[in-house]
């Protein structure tokens, strides 16, 4: 009884000093992509495409004040999801993806004259790079109680690529890792 009374007691003091519980969301979505890779040396060098499953992870507490219409929610699954669709899915889903920084540059080219939608980046287009470019789209978009606590981004059933915020502290700046 006396274990029970303290706990009471906590949960309370915890409402009363406004202490809320870290909550994550999660929304999934699925998008198709084409890209080569330059220079690979296996089949990925060809021009093919994947059906990438993408998760993507928030962190933040639960809004509390109950005036709120999104009250006792982190984010509203509707507004993560026009974040992802407007930054990722609406711009990736049926684009074919290279780096421009390689002859592959000349293929997008004639890609885009044929009336092909072709995403050039600075990067090469692997799930790895990948995911780092979308947590930065993401991140930059999110409301500033939210933070982009992980990412997952597969390529097909058994590989995928993961980014975790944590992971992130001591990381040097994408492409600086191997030099």
């Amino acid at each position: 009884m006396h274990l029970k009374f303290q706990a009471q007691k906590i949960y309370y003091l915890c409402i009363k000093l406004k202490v809320m519980n870290m909550i994550r969301i999660t929304k999934k979505f699925t998008f198709e992509t084409g890209h080569a890779l330059y220079g690979y040396d296996g089949k990925c060098k060809n021009l093919h495409g994947h059906s990438y499953k993408l998760a993507v992870t928030v962190i933040g507490t639960p809004i509390s004040d109950p005036s709120e219409t999104k009250y006792g929610m982190v984010i509203d699954f509707g507004d993560l999801k026009r974040i992802v669709k407007s930054e990722i899915v609406d711009k990736f889903d049926h684009a074919t993806v290279f780096n421009k920084n390689t002859p592959h540059v000349d293929l997008a080219k004639e890609l885009e004259d044929r009336g092909h939608n072709v995403i050039l980046v600075d990067y090469q287009p692997t799930s790895e790079n990948m995911v780092v470019d979308f947590s930065e789209k993401i991140k930059n978009r999110l409301p500033g109680h939210i933070k982009l606590h992980s990412l997952k981004l597969q390529e097909t059933e058994s590989s995928f690529a993961e980014w975790y915020a944590s992971d992130q502290a001591t990381q040097p700046p994408m492409g600086k890792q191997n030099k």
